[in-house]
């Protein structure tokens, strides 16, 4: 309670660190007990490193075809349910999509040539 000295990985990322894979100083509990949290120190912690550019694109990719629609080909910024409904809400049964949660295709990653 109130130490400055320790974080969990999650207050971490916030700060642009991570734990550097030093070992935990403690566990912490929620009060049912079924989850847990481990506390790093601070002054280990390192920077969080970049995400090199051929990592990046795969994972835009990846993503791309979880947020497009096949039928109107629309790149949504959020996932769609594409195993239960096979397509975006609006071809699915026609609640139209507002333009600001989709972008028209063909999107280009600017990464990949």
């Amino acid at each position: 309670m109130g130490y400055t000295t320790l974080a969990t990985r999650r207050q971490l990322r916030p700060m642009g660190l991570r734990p550097r894979g030093q070992a935990p100083v403690a566990r912490i509990e929620c009060s049912s007990g079924e989850r847990h949290a481990w506390l790093c120190r601070l002054d280990l912690a390192k920077p969080v490193r970049p995400m090199p550019l051929v990592e990046e694109a795969p994972l835009d990719k990846a993503m791309a075809a979880r947020q497009t629609g096949p039928l109107s080909r629309r790149r949504y910024v959020h996932c769609l349910p594409l195993k239960t409904l096979g397509s975006c809400q609006e071809c699915h049964d026609g609640t139209p999509a507002e333009p600001k949660v989709y972008v028209a295709q063909p999107v280009q990653h600017l990464l990949v040539p």
